[in-house]
């Protein structure tokens, strides 16, 4: 199937291998799961949207959790990517100290 912007949940359904009646299951238990919808209530899932639905799915069939364990998984992940950000910056701050104090002592007494 070819790369588009916006994929309809039949065609979500046919790459992933998950009914249409489950997609729209998972988006009330998931709230990472959130399709576009149109005026006309139809789903329209990005790319991201699948991706998170091939991760779901891993996390129920092949990986065994409980669609509890999985949103708590899912929940947790987010907060660590959030959070990731801002460690690379507390990172290169860090960084950029141990520099500065290497060069300070790497200078010859005087």
């Amino acid at each position: 199937m070819a790369e588009k912007l916006y994929y309809d949940i039949s065609e979500v359904s046919e790459l992933t291998g998950v009914k249409a009646y489950v997609l729209r299951y998972w988006e009330s238990e998931f709230p990472q799961l959130k399709p576009i919808k149109t005026a006309k209530g139809q789903r329209k899932y990005k790319k991201k949207d699948i991706e998170k639905v091939q991760e779901i799915k891993t996390l129920l069939h092949e990986q065994h959790f409980t669609i509890a364990g999985a949103r708590k998984k899912l929940s947790r992940k987010e907060t660590m990517t959030e959070k990731k950000p801002d460690l690379i910056q507390v990172l290169d701050q860090v960084k950029r100290e141990l520099k500065a104090i290497s060069a300070q002592l790497s200078k010859p007494v005087r």
